[in-house]
Formats: C-alpha cells, structure tokens, sequence
C-alpha cells in the first residue's frame, strides 16, 4: 500500500496530480499547485523537486522502482507532452543525474527514448540536446560520457537522430548550433578514431596475406577517400602498421635490424604512393626518427632506414636537407 501510495506521490510531483490510466494526464479534479510540469522551465525552479524525491529516497530506497517506472512511463510518452513540458522533463533528468539521484541507472532514461516514433519526429534529439546542455551546466563532458556509457548510448549517438539525419555530419551540424562544440569534438574524435581502426585493420590483413602492393594501394587509397583521413595521419598509420607487422625476434638486436629493413625495403612502393609532397616527406621523417628514438629495437637503425627510402626515391634530398637544417624532431636529433 505504501509502495502504491508513493508512486502517486510522484506521479504528484511531475505533473500535479495522478495520472488516468494509460495516459500521462491528470486525472480530472483537484491538483497540487506545484509540480515539475507547472513551474518555469529554469532549474532553479526545478531543483527543489529533485531534492524533494532525493530526500524520499534516502529514507526509503526500495521506492527507486517507482521512480524509474514513472521516468520510464513518461519518456516514453513524450509526444504526450508540449515542448516546454518536455524541457523541463530534461532539465529534471539532468538534473536527477547531477545530483546523483540515489541508484537511477541511466539506461531508465536512454533506453525508453529509443522508441521509433519518438525519434522520427525529432522529439527525442530535442529532449536529449536540452538533456545535454542542462547536465553540462554543472559537470565535465567526461562526466557525460561516462554516464552515456553506463546507458549503453556513447558509441550510439546518432540513434537520437531521425533516421534522414542519421550522418555524422548532421550530429556536428547540430549540436555546434546548440553550442555543444565540446560534444562534436569528442564524437570526431572517436570517429576517427574508429575509421583509424578499421583501416590499420585491413592494412594489416593484406600485408599478413601477402596481397600485391597495387592492391594494397588502391584499397588503402580508397579507404582514406570514403573516411576523409588527413594526410598526415595517413603516412603515420601506414609506419605504424608497417612496423607491427615485422616479426621481431625477441633480444636478438641484429635479426630485429635485419626484418626492420626487409620490410621498409618490400614496402617502399606503398609509401610512395602516399608521401606525395615535401610536407608529407617531412612527416614520414619525423615519425621513423620518433620510434627509433623510443623503441630500443630500432635505436640505431634510423640512418639506415632513411637511406633506404631516399635510395627507393620515396624521400627527396632536398627534405632530408630540410630536416637536418630546421625541421628535425627534438627526440634523437
């Protein structure tokens, strides 16, 4: 009885008064002047509410079920409500997660938002964008991510969107005009690095596989198109690929000399095809002469290998020159 009681005490709280069944109105008759619903849509309204159930739930946390019950019930009816009405469900949800609520998992919120009505008519990407801005008001974007993984939401971002604007260009577009810039840089970054990923991956299979060098390139190349890959990331990756796929033979230093060279000789054509300016000459440069500096393997091999690529034209003299005069990495200069 006491249960029931207290999950219309918080129905009572939302929206000031009990709810008709199956719907998210009040019932008809008297109701309480104050609640989620009938205040301004600002949090210094609508904190005081979510202090209220916190202090409820303090003294009695088995009641953590009626209020993911009631979250869940009108997440999922959101279409119900009037967008004002919807803000203040997201600055309240924001805020319960503020204030770390005793024990609401964050899968109560996410999940229910999920329902393909919801997102086809971009009520849940504006419930979620208010949600964010609200949240990181008062908390870092590391704080958010955190709670998004909890949800099961942080590699899912795009779920949120209409499924015409389900692009990560849309996402960046989006919240950059909400003023979330800090959320776009951090989904380009693990973009990025996720299309990183999938390349070295396929890079790593051909060199495993002993595919043709023109194969290799052709699909390397195309891979960088289709994800955009910056240039200089791409001459990074392909060393870094190239040197974890050398079969390295534990502490003898002259057989590790002796592979490392025999792979900078067998692929010198792929990474011809991709130094193509002075700039990225100077990159490739700068990155052999880094991980010979850290890795004790290589630590003597850097002539040797700069030698070679210069003799198998894949750098030019003239940035070698360059890099000797001003452009060498302070790392074993």
């Amino acid at each position: 009885m006491n249960c029931r009681l207290m999950f219309v005490k918080i129905q009572v709280v939302f929206v000031g008064g009990r709810t008709q069944p199956g719907t998210v109105k009040p019932e008809e008759g008297d109701r309480h002047p104050y609640s989620v619903l009938d205040c301004a849509s600002q949090r210094e309204a609508i904190l005081p509410f979510v202090l209220y159930i916190q202090k409820t739930l303090r003294r009695r946390p088995f009641l953590i079920k009626n209020l993911e019950n009631v979250m869940r019930k009108f997440l999922q009816s959101l279409e119900f409500f009037e967008e004002n009405e919807r803000k203040k469900l997201a600055i309240f949800t924001a805020l319960a997660f503020s204030q770390k609520l005793s024990g609401l998992p964050p899968e109560t919120v996410f999940q229910p938002l999920l329902k393909d009505n919801l997102v086809a008519k971009g009520i849940v990407l504006s419930f979620i964008t208010e949600f964010f801005k609200e949240y990181l008001e008062e908390n870092s974007l590391d704080d958010l991510i955190a709670l998004l993984k909890k949800g099961k939401m942080e590699d899912n971002l795009l779920d949120f969107f209409p499924s015409a604007k389900r692009s990560s260009e849309a996402l960046s577009e989006h919240f950059t005009k909400e003023g979330l810039t800090s959320l776009v840089e951090y989904n380009e970054k693990k973009m990025f690095e996720v299309k990183l990923k999938e390349i070295k991956s396929t890079l790593t299979a051909m060199i495993n596989d002993e595919a043709a060098i023109s194969e290799v390139i052709e699909t390397v190349k195309q891979q960088v198109k289709d994800a955009k890959f910056p240039d200089l990331e791409v001459i990074r990756m392909l060393w870094d690929v190239l040197m974890e796929a050398v079969q390295w033979s534990g502490k003898n230093q002259q057989q590790n000399s002796n592979a490392a060279l025999r792979q900078v000789k067998a692929w010198t054509e792929l990474l011809n095809a991709f130094c193509t300016s002075g700039r990225l000459e100077l990159e490739l440069i700068h990155k052999v002469q880094t991980q010979c500096y850290e890795d004790a393997k290589l630590m003597k091999l850097f002539p040797e290998i700069i030698r070679t690529l210069y003799d198998q034209d894949v750098l030019a003299e003239d940035t070698i020159v360059l890099w000797f005069r001003k452009g060498s990495n302070p790392k074993g200069r």
